[in-house]
């Protein structure tokens, strides 16, 4: 008897993203957590970009200025579950990722798990705590999984590691090593308020502080993520990211006046993530593609934690920041306008 093999039924192709649903969304959140976070505008954006992105952030700013409440509200905003560690030299790795606990009374070991299952975990003054704390993150960013005595825990989803570190203390810290900063995708500076916006602090504090409302769940948030993955990357933009990282490494190359500057460029991660964040920036701008704009935007937080300046470039006094600015000032961007991007995008969907 011959049998015949039926054909597997054709699925049907999934809907795509509501872009503009998505833009309307995004602005929302922004709208409410400035309604506990005064200024920062730049901050928010950038953290919600890493979020859409799948990335990390590291915030590096004074004591003060809003960085714990900045997580808080964003957690608070989306829905999600939230998680302060304060990062001291005496922490143990097992208080970050949890343990095996032995229980005499059914002599069985149990796992206790830590506090980085949640969604948004705030790990603050990363910089306090020794490598081997600081190395129990590195599986925890890259995989989001933790190991526990052979059995692996799946973290939550979303999952983002907000990191804090005080740029202006130098004495009973450890420096995060550069295999550690790489694994972020954004290094975010946070400044001072202004004038105006430290009045405004200072007059929020005189009453109830403000509580922010959930406005969206984490499956929306998951919903945002794949509509920031489903932004077109036109080969044209992408070659100019690449351009940007490859001008790291070898400079003379791309006509870049920094020969001898940098000890070490940027890695493939800083490629990866100029693509990330740029199409997440796109998405809360309301587009279907990515601009070589976004990607010079984003292109700053995205690598200036990446490069290790020279023994030469310290002793000249000469900063990343200033690297970073030869670069972006002297690799071409390509010459496209948003209607043009915006078709090919189209004819690539068909």
């Amino acid at each position: 008897m011959t049998t015949v093999e039926q054909p597997l039924p054709i699925q049907p192709a999934a809907p795509p993203p509501d872009l503009t649903l998505a833009s309307v969304q995004l602005r929302q959140v922004l709208a409410e957590m400035h309604r506990v976070v005064v200024g920062q505008e730049r901050v928010l954006e950038r953290v919600l970009v890493a979020l859409l992105a799948g990335g990390h952030c590291l915030l590096e700013g004074v004591p003060g200025i809003g960085k714990t409440l900045t997580v808080s509200t964003l957690a608070r905003t989306l829905g999600g579950t939230f998680a302060r560690i304060q990062f001291t030299p005496d922490l143990l790795p097992s208080d970050i990722v949890g343990t095996r606990i032995y229980r005499p009374s059914t002599e069985t070991f149990d796992v206790e798990l830590g506090p980085v299952f949640a969604n948004f975990v705030l790990t603050d003054e990363i910089n306090r705590a020794p490598a081997k704390v600081q190395s129990a993150l590195l599986e925890v960013m890259a995989e989001h999984q933790v190991s526990l005595g052979g059995v692996t825990h799946t973290l939550p989803s979303p999952f983002l590691v907000l990191a804090t570190q005080n740029p202006i203390e130098s004495e009973g810290v450890y420096p995060l090593p550069e295999a550690q900063r790489d694994r972020f995708l954004m290094r975010i500076p946070v400044d001072y308020p202004t004038a105006e916006e430290e009045h405004e602090i200072v007059e929020r504090a005189s009453h109830t502080a403000a509580s922010p409302n959930g406005v969206l769940s984490t499956d929306d948030v998951e919903n945002l993520q794949k509509a920031a993955a489903s932004v077109h990357v036109d080969p044209v933009v992408q070659d100019y990211a690449i351009r940007l990282v490859l001008a790291t490494r070898h400079p003379a190359e791309h006509g870049v006046a920094i020969d001898g500057l940098l000890a070490y460029g940027a890695s493939p991660r800083a490629s990866i993530g100029l693509i990330h964040a740029g199409r997440a920036l796109a998405l809360m701008r309301g587009r279907d593609h990515l601009l070589p704009q976004d990607v010079y935007d984003v292109a700053y937080d995205v690598l200036n934690h990446r490069l290790v300046p020279s023994f030469d470039a310290i002793a000249d006094g000469v900063t990343v920041d200033d690297v970073l600015v030869e670069v972006l000032t002297t690799v071409v961007a390509p010459r496209l306008s948003s209607s043009q991007l915006s078709g090919r995008a189209q004819a690539m969907r068909g």
